[in-house]
């Protein structure tokens, strides 16, 4: 502060007023309140200051920063100095208040402009449906319903119109016949045959007749014109509604035919192979091979080789196995491969490998009917088997038919059930008594990788080493078992993991000492009347292998190619074993395509008899 008797200094003041401009005006130091300070203080010795000195000063008050953007000229400060020497007298609290006035003007003037830009909008809306109101149906020349991609040119959308409006004019058909609108009735069948033959059998807009768009403008115009005679909300949402309920049961029909039709074609067995065991077994018997014994005998009981168990009818799948499987083998000469089949495939089985053995590995080929011990009276499912109620429900002619129930059924129904080589898998440590190990592998797989590491995976007292087949909800013990049966609820937990046959790792010493095969006799016993779970070899194997199965790495056994078009490419390249469960197995013609030459680089193509029963790529 300054006494009286000290001379006063002239500041001229450099501000920013409300509007942002920036103002100079002059003052007397002493005139200055007490927010304001100096920023550049020289220790409070006025008197070394001579001359012109700038100090700049700050007022604690003022939040607008001033920006060099801001400067103007000296005719605007002329102009607007009247008016700065009115306001060099404001205090900084009045300034502040100016600002907050100029804030309130501004939100305002924000918020007028929002109100007026919506109502803009709702001008524009109801002008909108004006035009609408006023609009001509009759003349647009198309009828799209619920659909805005018609106008898309690189859209399926005319064939989905044509296909949209078949259905609307068969609504408004059906109405104009109940009101005996004849000729309207008999226009609008006429434009659904003309579409329905525009349309034929294409599936997308480039399949379509470059006519279809004029029939699609017809049929617009015709609809157009049914809609202003006929339309009434409530009838035609009944006749909608009674289409729909109509198409369902069509398409109920229609995918129980399916299924009906894909098991056939499945388990019917094709011309070629039909032929290949025909004309193998005829060369069998003519060339005398029935008296030619096995090599390598002494290495089919050996424990300290590579032992697979394969149980297959069918000679080409299995060749496939055991080539996959050599192939990727680092000592083939210690793999050994037990293949057991029928006696109708026994004699075409062997001599396939007689004439195609595997380059030093070593197979045994034998008939199932030579297992005297597998008998009705030691085996509870041969004995089920053979009853006249298991051929009831395969066989009796007036049993409901198959196009008759859902897919569900129809799979129970697989011949393959009737085929003790299906369950000879139970019967592991009595067909290979002196072996402690053995992989067990389907015939619809493919070997991909060495398997020989398998042998050493520590099962950790476990008798079966299986890849686990349940994602989040899916492929649980409720999905194979009837929980409903208090035999089924007080044994098991219905959200176990379940698990995959076709590639499994059976410890036989383990087996052996748990009697396993005695668990499965029990509970194939008490499922006599099928009401524990249906026929098939996964139950009951879930159930007897129930807390002793070891889970392998998903990477040795990846499933789905016999059924699943959409499997990961990588994961299958990367499998040690791919299996193709399901109808769409890889030696039919209803085997997925991109699936198939993953099989079929395994079959040698140039073999004799296959050229002789037209078995080709």
């Amino acid at each position: 502060m300054f006494n009286d008797n000290e001379k006063d200094i002239d500041i001229i003041a450099t501000y920013s007023d409300a509007s942002g401009t920036i103002r100079t005006s002059t003052v007397k130091m002493k005139d200055l309140s007490a927010s304001w300070v100096l920023e550049n203080p020289t220790n409070g010795d006025l008197h070394k200051l001579k001359g012109l000195q700038v100090l700049k000063l700050k007022d604690s008050y003022q939040t607008s920063k001033i920006s060099e953007e801001n400067v103007v000229d000296d005719h605007q400060l002329q102009e607007g100095e009247n008016q700065n020497h009115q306001r060099a007298s404001w205090s900084p609290v009045k300034f502040k208040r100016q600002e907050l006035r100029q804030k309130r003007r501004d939100l305002r003037t924000a918020e007028l402009v929002r109100q007026d830009k919506g109502a803009d909008k709702e001008m524009q809306a109801t002008a909108a449906i004006e035009n609408l109101k006023n609009m001509d149906t009759v003349v647009k020349g198309k009828y799209s319903i619920w659909r805005r991609d018609f106008e898309n040119p690189n859209s399926d959308s005319t064939l989905k119109l044509m296909r949209d409006q078949i259905i609307m004019a068969k609504a408004y058909a059906n109405i104009a016949k109940s009101k005996n609108q004849i000729v309207l009735y008999n226009s609008l069948l006429e434009h659904v045959r003309e579409n329905l033959r525009a349309i034929g059998e294409a599936n997308s807009d480039a399949e379509l007749h470059p006519s279809s768009l004029d029939h699609a403008k017809a049929m617009g115009h015709a609809l157009s014109m049914a809609k202003d005679k006929l339309y009434d909300c409530h009838t035609v949402a009944r006749k909608l509604r009674a289409m729909l309920l109509s198409t369902e049961d069509n398409v109920g029909s229609l995918k129980k035919r399916s299924a009906f039709l894909i098991q056939l074609a499945a388990k019917t067995v094709p011309k070629p192979l039909h032929c290949l065991p025909l004309q193998l077994a005829a060369d069998y018997f003519v060339y005398g091979y029935q008296n030619k014994k096995d090599l390598n005998e002494e290495k089919l009981e050996d424990p300290s080789l590579y032992h697979y168990a394969i149980f297959s009818d069918n000679v080409l799948a299995t060749s496939v196995v055991v080539n996959s499987t050599v192939l990727h083998a680092n000592e083939p000469e210690k793999h050994v491969f037990h293949i057991v089949t029928d006696k109708l495939n026994f004699a075409a089985m062997r001599m396939w490998f007689i004439l195609n053995a595997p380059e030093k590995a070593t197979v045994q080929v034998e008939n199932i009917d030579d297992f005297k011990w597998l008998n009705s009276s030691y085996c509870s499912v041969l004995r089920q088997l053979e009853s006249a109620r298991i051929k009831e429900y395969y066989f009796k002619a007036n049993h409901p038919s198959s196009l008759s129930v859902g897919s569900d059924h129809l799979k129970y129904r697989n011949p393959k059930y009737l085929s003790m080589l299906n369950h000879l898998r139970f019967y592991l440590p009595e067909v290979y008594p002196k072996l402690n190990k053995i992989l067990f592998l389907d015939d619809d797989i493919v070997v991909q990788k060495n398997l020989t590491p398998l042998w050493d995976i520590d099962l950790q007292g476990m008798v079966n080493g299986a890849v686990e087949t349940c994602k989040e909800s899916f492929h649980r013990f409720d999905k194979y078992l009837n929980f409903t049966n208090p035999k089924i609820v007080e044994n098991f937990n219905p959200n176990a993991c379940g698990w995959a046959f076709g590639m499994n790792m059976f410890d036989l010493k383990e087996w052996r000492k748990r009697n396993i095969t005695a668990i499965y006799h029990r509970w194939q016993d008490m499922n006599e009347d099928r009401t524990l779970w249906k026929l098939g070899t996964l139950p009951p194997g879930l159930i007897t292998f129930y807390n002793l199965t070891y889970p392998l790495d998903r990477k040795w056994h990846v499933l789905g190619l016999g059924y699943d078009p959409a499997l990961n490419q990588t994961e299958i390249e990367n499998a040690a074993v791919i299996h193709y469960n399901g109808n769409y197995k890889p030696w039919l013609d209803l085997a997925v395509s991109k699936y198939k030459s993953y099989w079929s680089k395994y079959v040698k193509f140039d073999n004799y008899y296959l050229q002789l029963c037209n078995i080709s790529e």
